[in-house]
């Protein structure tokens, strides 16, 4: 390989990252402004957990729909249109300023993320091939973290300057930047000719061990850093640490699985990851969560954060490449969004977990998420090796 290639590389798949930052970034931004914000207007809780919860419904209602779409025509287009319509739909809401039209505006984001996140997945792993897929995605999951590390802090930044309407004003400018570099640098990818596949042969490919292990992997993982992010610092305001102290927290675990991914990507494809690696990832999750099951000082959380951040940087960069491997050549994006649910519903379902049970006490809760992370783990590790003479979703450089 010659010393310009590695660079042109990371300049074609750094716009797609982009991408992952914007909805990491867009998701987190709003999302943990907005309790503030509703309260201010004296909204219901109802209505809050509304507008909260549409965005989320958007993708996953529409992921494998628009991953159908990246396979008809190009993840490429699919990836700009939905940037564009992030920007489109963050910018309306900035001009128009209606706050009764916030639950519509984050309706419309949600269904344009539900669109280029497939893309950016599939078109990972068409850059990545099989000797960079593991370096890619864990540098893909790695943007995403730092969308969901900066997203809090900078969009309560943007909100005390300028309110609601700066913070989807920035969204907006952020998303059309994004589209034009994905416009300038990402290649074509031109779509693989499609045979012909019913509901039926879909059906029977995503019920699969093979595609249901690596979406297991991602659902679990997600469910970590959700149920981490949402009540890491519930357990610090109950021992009266103040905002400064449980956002340190907080950016612990998101700065954890940011920082981490890359690293497990490229151990990925050098062949390093011994078969219990991805299993193992959920392990170090539960241990974290156990750790505040039973303790609850600064310094505890603090471990759990690093822990919890740590297991889904193993996890992620792994579930994807196991995804995509498990993908015909002409339904990539088709499998890259209806795994993307599995995520979804793991961002969901963690934080739902943690809830239930913790109204026995918050430890109890705790509790309840690593046992589930450890059966999620044991039900990951027989399939983490491919059958013999099969090729390897990893394979070394």
């Amino acid at each position: 390989m010659s010393a310009t290639a590695p660079a042109a590389g990371r300049r074609q798949v750094a716009p797609v990252y982009g991408a992952g930052f914007v909805t990491a970034f867009g998701a987190h931004a709003v999302a943990a402004n907005l309790g503030a914000y509703a309260l201010a207007r004296h909204d219901s809780l109802l209505e809050l957990g509304l507008i909260l919860g549409v965005y989320d419904a958007a993708e996953v209602v529409l992921k494998p729909v628009f991953g159908a779409v990246v396979d008809r025509r190009g993840a490429k287009k699919v990836m700009v249109g939905g940037l564009v319509a992030f920007g489109v739909a963050s910018a309306a809401f900035a001009v128009g300023g209606d706050a009764n039209l916030l639950g519509a505006a984050r309706l419309a984001q949600g269904a344009a993320a539900a669109a280029f996140s497939p893309a950016a997945g599939a078109a990972v792993a068409t850059l990545g091939g099989k000797k960079r897929s593991g370096r890619l995605f864990g540098g893909y999951g790695g943007a995403k973290g730092i969308g969901h590390l900066l997203g809090p802090v900078l969009g309560g930044a943007l909100v005390v300057a300028g309110g609601y309407q700066l913070l989807f004003a920035v969204l907006g400018a952020v998303a059309f930047v994004a589209a034009a570099a994905v416009v300038w640098l990402v290649p074509d990818m031109a779509p693989v000719r499609r045979a012909r596949s019913g509901v039926g042969q879909f059906a029977r490919r995503v019920s699969q061990p093979s595609f249901l292990q690596p979406v297991l992997l991602l659902g679990a993982g997600t469910a970590a850093l959700s149920a981490g992010v949402g009540f890491l610092p519930v357990l610090g305001y109950r021992h009266h640490l103040d905002a400064v102290a449980t956002g340190a927290i907080v950016s612990l675990l998101s700065a954890s699985a940011a920082l981490l991914q890359p690293w497990a990507g490229r151990r990925l494809d050098r062949g390093e990851p011994h078969p219990a690696f991805a299993a193992g990832g959920l392990v170090v999750c539960a241990g974290g969560f156990a750790l505040v099951a039973g303790l609850s000082s600064p310094v505890a959380m603090a471990a759990a954060a690093v822990a919890i951040g740590a297991g889904v940087a193993a996890v992620t960069p792994l579930g994807f490449v196991r995804l995509a491997a498990t993908a015909p050549a002409d339904r990539l994006g088709q499998t890259m969004g209806a795994g993307e649910v599995g995520r979804e519903l793991g961002d969901a379902g963690g934080p739902a977990l943690v809830g239930a049970f913790g109204s026995f006490g918050l430890g109890a809760g705790f509790a309840a998420i690593a046992v589930a992370l450890v059966a999620c783990a044991a039900l990951a590790l027989p399939r983490v090796t491919p059958p013999h003479g099969a090729p390897l979703e990893a394979p070394a450089t």
